[in-house]
């Protein structure tokens, strides 16, 4: 097979689908607007952590290029530039609109577009296929044909993978959605799933998040609520997940993080609210989820004052800047907010990251801990799972905040260190 694909984007969507696409014997272009990531990506240097990746784009048969005129060569172009919000929440579709833009003047007849990203429904025919029609002076359904496949990547996980992972497929038309289920199924060992439309694709992934920022939310609430009632949360949860059907178990946290659940709700919020639909829950959960951070902090000003230690220059260490466990991944990250927050109330900071210690401001969990009396875990990485109480005291923390109720409870409350849960 020597079919030439393009993929306009090369980040932690397009990369893993570039080099998997590869290895079912694709020929496969990788088109970024980033010089350097292209540089890296042709000397077989990944950017992105992951052993299986990198082993992959070491003996992978693909190249990447800022030439977006490769597009010629390929019978399909799939889009995986990001669809952020700005500081507003308002959903920010130009690096979606900009990569059209680029696409459309090497749109071929018979190519078939995929777009990747996550969208409200109706991008993809309001937005996308108007400019590629009018730029590239093809008709879609006749000329060229646009597909949708909203991707489904969870960093970190070394089983589900972007090959093992069931997708959802939607198109314009028949012949369009044909050829990009045929695709999928080339290179994905799993269930791919034919959408009635393309609208009803691009509303999967936005239910998929919000369904999982709801439930968190939940969870947060019932945290907020349990930790005035003297209940432990975790335990809770953990005993209704004993029922085997009708419950899936969810867990707060100091806040959510990710380019998905924090993102994609304020998509369907926007969209639907220029429609004449108010999503109330959809809402009430992002001012849930967004207040957590607040919450932690709180949790910190509250200790100290029981303590009668002045807020003032007094040393916070906050463990985490990642917003999962083990992958190196900050994107809205909630520990940036708590670290604003903490600076805005006039502590001294300081900060720790084994994924991300370019971006901590000590270079060692030591460093970082000398002379802090509140420790903050906001990620549960494996290496901050195994503190102990007596290896904290030993620095003369007064008190732990773990934001992800990762540590061993009944350990820190058998300790004179104060251990503060969320929710527990």
């Amino acid at each position: 097979m020597n079919e030439t694909i393009s993929i306009v984007g090369l980040g932690y969507v397009g990369l893993p689908l570039a080099v998997l696409a590869s290895r079912k014997n694709y020929r496969v272009v990788g088109i970024d607007t980033d010089p350097k990531k292209i540089l890296s990506l042709n000397k077989k240097l990944l950017l992105l952590k992951g052993k299986k990746l990198s082993g992959d784009l070491k003996t992978s048969h693909s190249f990447a290029s800022l030439d977006f005129r490769n597009i010629k060569q390929s019978s399909i172009i799939i889009i995986c530039v990001p669809t952020p919000v700005d500081e507003n929440f308002v959903p920010n579709l130009e690096p979606i609109c900009n990569a059209c833009k680029l696409i459309a003047p090497f749109l071929q007849k018979s190519q078939l577009v995929i777009l990747e990203s996550t969208v409200n429904p109706g991008v993809s025919e309001d937005i996308i296929k108007p400019i590629l029609e009018e730029l590239s002076g093809l008709k879609c359904g006749r000329d060229f044909y646009l597909a949708h496949c909203p991707e489904r990547i969870n960093l970190g996980d070394n089983y589900w993978t972007v090959e093992n992972i069931a997708r959802v497929v939607g198109a314009t038309d028949d012949e369009g959605l044909a050829k990009a289920v045929n695709f999928y199924r080339s290179i994905i060992d799993a269930e791919i799933k034919e959408m009635n439309t393309i609208k009803e694709a691009e509303a999967v992934k936005i239910v998929e998040n919000s369904f999982r920022d709801i439930n968190i939310a939940f969870v947060n609430e019932l945290a907020m609520s349990f930790d005035n009632l003297g209940i432990d949360v975790v335990n809770v949860i953990n005993g209704a997940a004993t029922k085997p059907f009708a419950f899936m178990p969810h867990y707060p946290g100091c806040g959510v993080g990710g380019h998905c659940i924090p993102i994609d709700p304020y998509y369907l919020i926007d969209h639907a609210k220029k429609n004449g639909f108010t999503h109330d829950l959809l809402i009430a959960a992002r001012k849930i989820n967004n207040y957590m951070p607040s919450y932690t902090v709180e949790k910190v000003i509250r200790f100290l004052e029981n303590e009668e230690i002045n807020v003032e220059g007094t040393k916070v260490t906050v463990l985490g800047l990642s917003y999962k466990p083990d992958v190196e991944d900050d994107r809205e990250s909630p520990s940036y907010e708590i670290i604003e927050q903490l600076k805005k109330r006039g502590f001294m900071i300081s900060s720790f990251d084994p994924f991300n210690i370019h971006k901590s401001t000590a270079k060692s969990l030591q460093k970082a801990l000398l002379n802090t009396k509140v420790v903050i875990v906001a990620t549960a990485h494996g290496e901050f799972k195994s503190l102990t109480p007596e290896y904290l005291l030993g620095f003369g923390v007064m008190a732990v905040i773990d934001g992800r109720n990762c540590l061993n409870k009944l350990e820190f409350d058998n300790s004179d260190l104060k251990y503060l849960g969320i929710g527990r």
